[in-house]
């Protein structure tokens, strides 16, 4: 604020002519009701020879004691050194003049801070001497005041922009206030999401213990200043609360913290949700002025927009952390789900389940299963061999085993979060999942806590993890129990053991399909004749399951019926073909045959042999080399007659018969070559004499190194050396 006067006002102040109270009287006219503050000061001591309301207003001192020295009158302006500037103005006889000069006004417990633009002019008797001073002062404290803040506001604005941490933009805030009006200590609470309770924000000058004993407070009527303004959402004034009755649970905290006034405004969000209090202490009983309310007003607002960002940031990161927990969640339970879903077998599935649940959901996992009327654990896992020790220690075991048993009866989950009711000493509580799926709970997942307790994430990720792995393990157990049906169905139309016939050796083989949960088509048999003859057949029927496993049933039982009537092996291949083409179940099914008689004291060994469509058998001789039989007939079933005649196969000792079906000449490799007749001739030749048994191994090795261990197609092999 800039001060000017006319010059001859000015130099009507300063050059005096008149006597004292005429001069009195020209001041009283010239700055008697002026804002402007006056003051006349006569000689070296600085007597106040006259001052307007403005100066006692401002600066202080008795009205009544004119003729006082200044240094008496106003004490604290001494130490300032505003009585040293007035000593040399006087001596110099050269006006000063500054702008924004501090004081601290008033008595001690009752000080204020003011700024003033001041011009001190000599002030000159008749010849000319400086016999006094004139103080003509302007009060600019509102105005210092306002710049303060603004700069304060602009301050907190840009770390409220950044994000800066909020108690750091509510302790700034703080120290500004105190900063602007001395004296005064600031405080700030929190509302909860219910506005119930209070929490320490910031109270950066008030004592530690204050702060803590304030911390968590319950808002409500008669609770202080701040719980009191919470609770009615409108300010409350305390001006001394050694009286007040809303102080009269917490006057002697008040006084042990030296606090005897509080003004508490509530900080209120832009949708009228409470979000704090903001509080002005002071050490004495004090009524707020209009500064103080336009202070607290202008920072409960600064205050508000400050929780409102640390709020929305704050949720935004809350957000973006259960998005992230629940993608890991996701991540989590789909890995695992797959893993357990690769294992075929109903007990890996578990076994799998438990070894995944550890450590990432607890330090212990077990899994019991209900079979056959009775509870048995299949899977264990830990984390620690200190883990593992801990659920073989006493008691445990049985009773885990109690809380498995109520789930298995009850099909829900059992919780024991603290591990208070478990009685498990050094367990901090645990969860049993039931293991359930249509509509039967099988078995239960067990997860043990030692360390921190289960929350309700472990136990909704148990609970998702353990329907997912019901699932799959019924599956898989459903799969072990079609694989076994079809190996059983398999063996029931493939001899239980093959039989021993005079002067010869047999092996035969079966590697059924994929995962063997179809019956095959393929087969082989040897069964004895009347007269000491011999039957030996392999085939293969096409297609799989029960079809394929009807009429294989249906060859076999006709070959075995046929061949005790009739003894010509064409004759049994027809009396097949005629039973296979009268047939209405399987119509469309057809046979690939090889059907052989073995003729009763011959030596060398001898076989009449008949080939229906089928791979041609081969000999391999004991020196080295291998035949193919190539004499075929048409696949039974497809015409009414059969067309063929048997040929004739003398095996010598060491030789041999050896008789496959397609799955194993059409193996294919990872590029798609077939196996063929020459690589079995091939594998035949390189294992030496070995006898059946041997060869058997040698051609299933060389199919299993050519195409894998996995088939797309039945594999049967039947071979029979002479001895």
């Amino acid at each position: 604020m800039v001060m000017s006067l006319d010059s001859d006002r000015l130099d009507a102040v300063t050059a005096h002519l008149r006597s004292p109270p005429l001069r009195r009287e020209e001041y009283e006219d010239l700055f008697g009701q002026a804002p402007v503050i006056f003051a006349a000061l006569s000689g070296p001591q600085h007597l106040l020879e006259a001052a307007n309301p403005a100066f006692f207003e401002a600066i202080g001192g008795d009205p009544d004691r004119a003729g006082t020295p200044l240094g008496e009158l106003v004490p604290e302006l001494a130490a300032q050194g505003v009585l040293d500037r007035l000593d040399a103005v006087y001596r110099s006889g050269v006006a000063h003049r500054a702008r924004a000069g501090r004081l601290i006004l008033g008595a001690p417990g009752a000080e204020r801070e003011g700024f003033f633009d001041f011009t001190y002019e000599p002030r000159r008797d008749a010849v000319g001497r400086v016999d006094g001073v004139v103080v003509i002062a302007v009060e600019t404290t509102s105005h210092h005041h306002a710049q303060l803040l603004a700069a304060e506001q602009r301050v907190l604005l840009e770390r409220i922009a950044r994000d800066a941490p909020l108690a750091e933009i509510l302790t700034g805030m703080a120290l500004a206030i105190e900063e602007l009006s001395p004296g005064m200590l600031v405080s700030v609470l929190l509302s909860d999401d219910d506005g119930r309770h209070l929490w320490h924000g910031t109270g950066p000058s008030l004592p530690d213990f204050f702060n803590a004993s304030v911390d968590g407070i319950t808002t409500g009527e008669s609770v202080g200043s701040c719980g009191t303004a919470a609770h009615q959402r409108t300010p409350v004034i305390v001006t001394d609360i050694s009286t007040d009755p809303l102080w009269e649970g917490f006057r002697d905290l008040a006084a042990r913290a030296g606090v005897a006034a509080c003004w508490s405004t509530p900080i209120m969000s832009a949708d009228g949700r409470l979000l704090g209090t903001f509080a002005m202490y002071h050490r004495t009983p004090k009524a707020p002025d209009e500064q103080d309310l336009a202070l607290s007003s202008a920072f409960a607002r600064t205050a508000a927009l400050a929780i409102e960002r640390h709020q929305a940031t704050e949720a935004g990161r809350a957000a973006q952390e259960r998005e992230k927990e629940a993608r890991e969640d996701l991540a989590f339970v789909l890995d695992a789900s797959t893993a357990i879903t690769r294992e075929p077998h109903f007990t890996d599935c578990l076994q799998c389940l438990a070894r995944l649940t550890v450590p990432t959901l607890a330090p212990l996992c077990t899994v019991h299963v209900l079979e056959d009327g009775r509870t048995q654990r299949i899977a264990v896992a830990a984390a620690t061999r200190a883990d593992e020790d801990f659920l073989a220690s006493p008691g445990v075991r049985d009773r885990i085993d109690e809380a498995v048993a109520h789930v298995l009866a009850s099909g829900s989950t059992e919780t024991d979060r603290s591990g208070t009711r478990s009685g498990l000493p050094g367990s901090a509580g645990y969860v049993c999942v039931p293991l359930a799926t249509r509509g039967r709970t099988f078995g239960v997942l067990t997860l043990l806590a030692t360390g921190r307790p289960l929350d309700d994430h472990i136990i909704a990720l148990a609970e998702e993890l353990a329907s997912r792995a019901a699932a799959s393990a019924d599956n898989a157990h459903q799969f072990s129990d079609r694989v076994q049906l079809a190996r059983d169905l398999q063996a029931g139309l493939l001899p239980p053991e093959l039989p021993t016939i005079p002067g010869a050796q047999l092996a035969a083989s079966y590697h059924p399909a994929g995962e063997g949960l179809d019956v095959g088509g393929d087969f082989y048999d040897v069964f004895p004749l009347p007269d000491d003859r011999w039957a030996v057949m392999i085939g293969d029927v096409r297609g799989r399951g029960a079809a394929a496993a009807t009429t294989t049933g249906m060859v076999r039982h006709t070959a075995r019926a046929a061949a005790r009537l009739l003894h010509d092996p064409a004759a049994v291949v027809g009396a097949i073909n005629d039973a296979l083409t009268s047939s209405s179940v399987n119509a469309d099914d057809f046979v690939s045959l090889v059907y052989g008689e073995l003729l009763p004291g011959t030596s060398p060994l001898t076989l009449e042999l008949l080939r229906a469509g089928h791979v041609p058998p081969l000999v391999r001789r004991t020196d080295g080399t291998v035949e193919q039989l190539a004499q075929s007939g048409l696949l039974l079933g497809v015409a009414p007659e059969f067309d063929g005649s048997p040929c004739r196969v003398e095996l010598y000792p060491g030789d041999s018969l050896v008789l496959v079906t397609d799955g194993i000449t059409e193996a294919r490799s990872a590029d798609g070559e077939f196996f063929d007749e020459h690589r079995l001739a091939e594998a035949l030749l390189g294992c030496g004499s070995s006898g059946a048994p041997g060869l058997i191994a040698a051609v299933n090795a060389a199919v299993t190194a050519f195409a894998g261990p996995s088939t797309p197609d039945d594999q049967a092999a039947l071979i029979l050396t002479a001895v």
